[in-house]
């Protein structure tokens, strides 16, 4: 099975974000990742849903969601044509004993922390996927308290836009 990203255009109306994660649901689809939001036109909104599945399962996807009334574009985002990136919070026990440690590793993965106290570090990531599987992997070891992980966000590179030919 390999992953793969969709971004999907919907009418920015109520309802539309239950009708198309219930189709998930109902064809036995498990979503990796899940964001929404309002775009550059209020009238839309952009799901961009990270997926496991083989490419049977993609394609079968893909038909399925053009098929809903609110759904305006579907787009498969390729990996090498398209930068995806996801934010995570992390909070991370504060012992002097791996302090510099994980300090330094936060510099190695261009983290911020952005919340210090005696007991406890947060600490912001983004990048890539596989960066924040990495960099909770590092930390590990030092005692994860808490972490919250935003889900992917996706565009194409260059110029052109999904929605471009609407």
């Amino acid at each position: 099975m390999s992953k793969f990203v969709i971004a999907v255009y919907v009418d920015n109306k109520f309802g539309v974000l239950t009708r198309v994660t219930s189709m998930f649901t109902r064809r036995g689809f498990n979503i990796d990742a899940l964001t929404v939001g309002e775009t550059e036109r209020p009238e839309y909104s952009r799901i961009t849903i990270s997926l496991s599945g083989d490419g049977y399962a993609k394609e079968q996807l893909i038909n399925q969601l053009r098929k809903q009334f609110n759904v305006k574009k579907v787009e498969v985002l390729e990996k090498d044509e398209s930068i995806v990136r996801e934010l995570m919070l992390i909070k991370i026990k504060n012992s002097s004993e791996f302090r510099s440690d994980i300090m330094a590793a936060s510099q190695v993965y261009r983290a911020n922390i952005i919340d210090y106290t005696n007991e406890a570090m947060c600490i912001q990531v983004t990048g890539d996927p596989s960066k924040i599987d990495a960099f909770i992997r590092v930390m590990e070891p030092f005692g994860i308290i808490e972490m919250c992980r935003t889900g992917v966000v996706a565009l194409e590179r260059g110029s052109g836009s999904i929605m471009e030919n609407e």
